[in-house]
């Protein structure tokens, strides 16, 4: 079996093995392959173990030896899932490698924001403090995450995580998701509408993938029925947001402050109005990336394919 790997440096950049993959087929790896050399490098392949690069209808139907395509991720918004369909190849993708990876991530950059902790060691360091008039001072105001409401966008396995951390810093936790889990609910956290989550949340965590339904959510319109100052954290997918609505709304003080791990485009070469703002904590897609939770995707995407090569495929994804 002919398995090609098509942009495997993301998820190795040399701090972990290809091994596993090598002892179920023949196996060649590419770091990143542009968009015009896909079909080309798919060629024969069997299998097509992939990350971001996007596997269009034009390249599933130039390659039909393909049987199975591998994503090394949870979310599959690159993948024709219905051209795949058609043509009988399988998807499957990686659902719980980054639960925890993700969820320290919200935690981390929602910290950031509620603490100012770089901003006030960056003081410390430009000798601030040694000058100053009294033992403590504050350059920005900071503030507590107990009794605050976070309104959390999707409740999959890492939408209850967050959750789970939001309870324990004694915060009210608000859910909206396609599907509810009433066996969930407490007095900490209750499943809200869409509109109830947006007026009623301090913070809110996006969590969901992208889908027709998620695409622009987060826009001038639903911004407009968020509390003044809110807090808004993204580490789903970049296109949920609106990017100028988000700016414009930073920029005039409706939101406090963003958090935002994804971007539309990645990297944006073209720039990104929300990399200008101040109020913005932009980090590069690495919610995902510490090297346990790559680790993790790695093993999982091993087993995927042996489950395929033995007839028992698993984390398929359906439309």
């Amino acid at each position: 079996m002919k398995i090609l790997v098509l942009d495997g440096f993301a998820l190795n950049p040399g701090d972990l093995s290809w091994k596993g993959l090598t002892e179920l087929g023949t196996v060649v790896v590419y770091d990143r392959t542009e968009q015009a050399r896909i079909i080309s490098r798919i060629g024969d392949a069997d299998v097509v173990v992939v990350n971001k690069c996007p596997i269009s209808r034009e390249t599933i139907e130039a390659c039909p030896n393909l049987k199975l395509i591998c994503v090394t991720a949870t979310g599959y918004n690159t993948i024709d899932l219905e051209a795949a369909k058609e043509h009988g190849i399988l998807v499957c993708n990686v659902p719980t490698y980054a639960t925890e990876s993700v969820t320290q991530h919200v935690f981390a950059m929602l910290l950031a924001i509620a603490n100012h902790i770089s901003e006030h060691a960056q003081s410390v360091k430009a000798g601030e403090w040694q000058k100053a008039a009294d033992f403590s001072y504050r350059k920005f105001p900071i503030f507590e995450l107990a009794g605050q409401t976070m309104g959390i966008i999707g409740m999959g396995r890492i939408g209850r995580s967050v959750a789970t951390v939001a309870k324990a810093f004694g915060m009210k936790v608000l859910c909206y998701s396609k599907h509810t889990a009433p066996e969930l609910e407490d007095e900490q956290l209750k499943f809200v509408s869409f509109d109830e989550l947006l007026e009623q949340s301090d913070i809110i965590s996006l969590l969901c993938p992208l889908t027709e339904e998620t695409e622009q959510m987060i826009c001038k319109k639903t911004i407009a029925k968020m509390k003044q100052g809110v807090i808004i954290i993204n580490t789903a997918r970049g296109d949920i947001i609106n990017e100028m609505d988000l700016a414009n709304a930073l920029a005039n003080g409706k939101v406090g402050y963003a958090a935002i791990d994804v971007l539309a485009e990645e990297p944006p070469v073209h720039g990104s109005q929300l990399i200008e703002q101040s109020r913005c904590l932009v980090t590069p897609h690495i919610a995902w990336a510490p090297l346990q939770a790559r680790r993790r995707c790695m093993q999982i995407v091993e087993e995927n394919i042996r489950s395929f090569q033995q007839g028992k495929p698993q984390n398929l994804i359906s439309l």
